[in-house]
């Protein structure tokens, strides 16, 4: 599946500043990240919340959706 989002300038700026600020990190999960990347590593764990809920990255991202009041 493809998808296109728009996201305002202020925050594009802003994520810009946390790719740059992880683009030198040792181990990660998913390497370098852009803005693609980025965006899959986290729809990976909303997949992963309702996949395997107790997982690491399943029970933290539960907790994101829960704090802008999405139960699930």
């Amino acid at each position: 599946m493809k998808i296109t989002i728009t996201i305002s300038d202020a925050n594009a700026e802003l994520i810009g500043h946390f790719l740059e600020a992880t683009q030198d990190v040792g181990f990660s999960t998913h390497g370098p990240l852009d803005m693609a990347k980025l965006t899959r590593l986290l729809l990976e764990d909303v997949a992963l919340m309702v996949r395997r809920p107790g997982s690491w990255e399943g029970a933290n991202m539960a907790t994101v959706m829960t704090s802008h009041g999405y139960e699930f």
